[in-house]
């Protein structure tokens, strides 16, 4: 995986709002209570699920968000301590714990408000055990967390676990930089759109429309 760029391509028009994405990804990575890293938001009526105008003529999609990965990311820029970073071998964006100081100007940097989350106390786990994978990263008191694009997984050769539990199979990854993967095939061939790209970061997150 030695100088790649991972991203998603989620397609829009076959997405159906079912958030079997953000369920797998909370307990792929053991989320603590009320922590979600991948939200899906409807962008039409003024509540979830509900569409803008009047009938007949409706409108409704839903897009789901979440770290976006940056090519240009303004969180590692501002990380005092290096604790968010790069990834070399992927191009994730990532969150080392151990090196956090829950200083969240991460979170201030970040244009894409509501994809990182801060844990004020020790996580909890209305369960009482976990059930993540046991690879997935243990989460700690006083620091920021967000979408890691699965990294565990990634080193085990295998794709997120958002892309693999999507029903809809409205979900895609791959090599931003292998103008031969499906994704970048599928950028190529579709129209798309990006959360803020007037922001400067280059996000590695594709909107098929």
């Amino acid at each position: 995986m030695s100088g790649s760029r991972y991203g998603f391509a989620i397609d829009t028009i076959r997405c159906v709002g079912c958030h079997t994405c953000s369920i797998a990804c909370k307990i792929e990575n053991n989320l603590p209570d009320d922590v979600i890293w991948n939200r899906v938001l409807t962008n039409g009526g003024a509540s979830m699920d509900t569409a803008s105008g009047t009938f007949p003529n409706l409108s409704k999609e839903y897009v789901t968000v979440a770290c976006q990965h940056c090519e240009n990311p303004a969180c590692v820029k501002v990380c005092p301590v290096g604790a968010t970073f790069k990834d070399p071998d992927t191009g994730a964006v990532r969150q080392d714990y151990d090196k956090c100081i829950g200083c969240r100007m991460c979170i201030a940097a970040c244009p894409y408000t509501g994809v990182r989350s801060f844990n004020w106390d020790e996580p909890t786990h209305s369960i009482g055990f976990a059930v993540g994978d046991t690879d997935a990263p243990e989460h700690q008191k006083h620091t920021v967390e967000k979408c890691t694009m699965c990294w565990h997984r990634l080193a085990r050769g295998e794709e997120p676990t958002c892309v693999e539990a999507c029903l809809a199979k409205a979900r895609h990854w791959g090599d931003l930089d292998d103008p031969n993967s499906e994704i970048s095939k599928l950028i190529a061939s579709r129209e798309y759109k990006q959360l803020l790209p007037e922001e400067g970061t280059k996000p590695s997150v594709y909107y098929l429309v």
